[in-house]
């Protein structure tokens, strides 16, 4: 590959903060972001799961750092944010991977069910752009990452919070934009199909569920891992210097057909 190609997508001397980085679609966002240079900060509730990535990742040879905080207590996202600058400097690059899926009949869910879902899934998201825009403003440079979702423009069954809240993040996602990027800010999100998480975990136990969503795709599959890989580091890095209030689906053409 041509150097100056190369550089576009290079990462090296930024820094990145992943929400929900210590498993599924967070870590593994985490992970793409760090080989492709980034010094990275995984933040999540769960501290044992947080260190096993942050142990998996040196053991690749990434510098990675833990950031325990429950996303749910609002008091604890600044010291969270000022905790995760201690690492490696203010961080250049946000993802918003956090989020919660209740599956719930729609007259079954509670007001404290909305209410929690909306708050990791949509509030959480301008919390932590609010606190960490601003440094990337000044330096002229930043990228925040929200993860979207199929159910961002697709009704599915017992999801109503879920949805809601995730195509009000699509939504926040242009809104961003239009505030920051002018300050060289970009907001972008990928919304992932079907993919093996734990938040997945009860959708994979079906079978012929599972299957049939893989029907519905173009390239007849469901997601790995793996496959956002590219776009994450493409969204994260200076190739994306003219893209942004974009939803990107790596949904294998679900959304397309």
């Amino acid at each position: 590959m041509d150097p100056r190609v190369a550089r576009l997508f290079d990462l090296t001397g930024r820094v990145a903060l992943v929400t929900g980085g210590n498993s599924g679609i967070g870590k593994a966002l985490g992970w793409a972001l760090a080989a492709a240079g980034a010094k990275t900060v995984l933040l999540a509730r769960r501290e044992p799961e947080l260190r096993k990535a942050v142990s998996e990742f040196a053991r690749d040879g990434f510098e990675a750092a833990a950031v325990p905080c429950d996303l749910t207590r609002r008091p604890e996202i600044a010291a969270a944010c000022a905790r995760a600058a201690e690492f490696f400097g203010a961080p250049d690059i946000l993802v918003n991977a956090s989020g919660v899926n209740l599956r719930k009949p729609f007259m079954e869910v509670s007001d404290e069910e909305w209410d929690a879902t909306m708050e990791i899934n949509l509030t959480v998201p301008f919390l932590l752009t609010r606190a960490l825009g601003p440094a990337m403003r000044q330096r002229g440079w930043g990228r925040i990452i929200n993860i979207a979702s199929l159910q961002s423009v697709r009704a599915f069954p017992n999801s109503a919070p879920y949805g809601a809240s995730k195509g009000g993040l699509m939504q926040f996602t242009r809104a961003s934009a239009e505030y920051w990027s002018k300050s060289g800010v970009t907001c972008n999100a990928i919304a992932p199909g079907l993919f093996p998480t734990p938040l997945t975990t009860a959708v994979f136990a079906d079978e012929k569920a599972v299957q049939a969503m893989a029907q519905r795709t173009m390239v007849g599959r469901n997601g790995e891992l793996p496959d956002l890989y590219g776009t994450a580091i493409f969204l994260a890095s200076d190739a994306s210097g003219f893209v942004t209030g974009q939803t990107l689906f790596v949904d294998g053409g679900l959304t397309a057909g």
